[in-house]
């Protein structure tokens, strides 16, 4: 029996346990192995274990000290080739200028299916 792939790992970083849940859900469905927290900092602490992090998904507003945008840049500085996926209802007062290169964004109200799709094209590039 031949060995199974591993799993695209996802950091789900997003404060709103519901929609945390249902993205979770949907992605686990998909095959993706997902951790979940709220804060940028437990981003942080989770990436700086050296847990497995292929693709991080972030709201943009975050409690705490640390927002989706402060979080992307320091994951970049600890991993220069890590994709992230932003989300926020914002965008306009977000925009391209918050954004690390290579990443993308979704705009809020978003389904779990169409998180998971942008995940799914962006993990077939790693």
């Amino acid at each position: 029996m031949p060995d199974l792939p591993e799993p695209t790992h996802v950091l789900l970083v997003e404060d709103e346990e519901l929609i945390s849940m249902l993205v979770a859900d949907e992605l686990r469905d998909r095959g993706f192995a997902v951790e979940e927290v709220a804060t940028g900092e437990e981003a942080l602490r989770h990436l700086r274990s050296g847990a497995p992090v292929d693709i991080i998904f972030t709201d943009v507003n975050l409690p705490g000290d640390i927002d989706g945008a402060e979080l992307a840049e320091l994951a970049r500085q600890m991993r220069p080739d890590l994709p992230i996926l932003y989300a926020s209802g914002r965008y306009a007062e977000f925009g391209l200028k918050g954004m690390v290169t290579r990443s993308l964004f979704v705009p809020k109200p978003y389904s779990p299916a169409e998180v998971c799709t942008l995940i799914e094209r962006m993990s077939a590039r790693l």
